[in-house]
């Protein structure tokens, strides 16, 4: 499933006013328009709405929005920040895509939409992804082939969902990276932790090492720890693997031999291929 695979007509219905309508595209008063309150991206920054509602000005709306029909107006699925801007710019009406969509298929579209464009950060996706599962009865795994992605990367990223809102922040900041929250995400005391990183300036390996070390070792943990020096993995290869798989939303895996190796990237489905190669050759996605 992809965002176009999604999407369907919608016809008029009875008594709905008409609306200008070019090439599928309609013309619908700004005011008839509200944003959607499950929206994942909660963050908007003033300054490239106004950017954008500069640009909007002095060309217009060159993507349309996507809306669905309601009782009293119509909905938000993609494209708030336009809308916001819109109105910025002083615009009475914008070009939109009407299209008949219940609120679960809503919510999937507006997700799909904004990871699509690397619009969210990990906290608004994993926001998304947790509604997706709680609201609408989508499991890990279903979510995973919604927006292509990984099992783990979905996973890893709801594990961010239950961080303290000091470590959420400075995520947010760009303090600590997603590879340092997943380390975080593990120790007995996640802000200490968080501080330490941001004070001492210590890598994703170093974050990880300081949550083992300050986890009380079980029975059961030596006994995978014995496993692990009976089969010793470079470090340094296992951050790169995850680093990869964050950035990627795919299960990657590396190996080197002397001066060379292979880097392998693991996908399900053909859209989830098609993805990556767009976001390789650079091509707009």
């Amino acid at each position: 499933m992809g965002l176009s695979a999604l999407l369907g007509d919608a016809p008029r219905k009875a008594g709905e006013p008409a609306m200008q309508v070019r090439d599928g595209v309609c013309e619908i008063e700004i005011a008839r328009i509200k944003p959607n309150p499950s929206q994942p991206r909660q963050q908007f920054t003033e300054a490239a709405i106004e950017e954008l509602a500069d640009s909007i000005a002095e060309r217009g709306v060159l993507q349309p929005i996507l809306v669905r029909p309601l009782v009293d107006g119509f909905e938000i699925i993609a494209g708030e920040r336009r809308w916001r801007a819109a109105q910025k710019a002083r615009l009475h009406s914008i070009p939109a895509l009407v299209r008949e969509s219940d609120e679960a298929t809503t919510a999937e579209l507006a997700l799909i939409e904004n990871i699509q464009r690397e619009d969210l950060n990990a906290i608004e996706e994993a926001e998304g992804y947790r509604q997706l599962i709680e609201r609408h009865g989508h499991t890990q795994e279903g979510v995973a082939k919604i927006v292509h992605k990984s099992r783990s990367h979905v996973a890893n990223l709801l594990r961010l969902l239950v961080l303290p809102d000091a470590v959420k922040q400075s995520l947010l900041k760009g303090d600590i990276s997603m590879g340092h929250a997943r380390a975080v995400a593990t120790a007995p005391d996640p802000e200490a932790l968080t501080k330490e990183i941001v004070s001492r300036g210590l890598s994703v390996r170093q974050a990880e090492e300081r949550a083992k070390q300050a986890k009380p070792v079980s029975s059961n943990d030596s006994g995978r720890a014995a496993r692990s020096a009976a089969k010793p993995v470079d470090a340094d290869l296992a951050a790169l693997e995850r680093q990869l798989g964050d950035i990627l939303g795919l299960k990657v895996q590396v190996l080197h031999k002397g001066q060379g190796g292979s880097v392998t990237l693991h996908y399900s489905s053909l859209d989830q291929l098609d993805m990556v190669c767009q976001r390789l050759s650079g091509e707009p996605i």
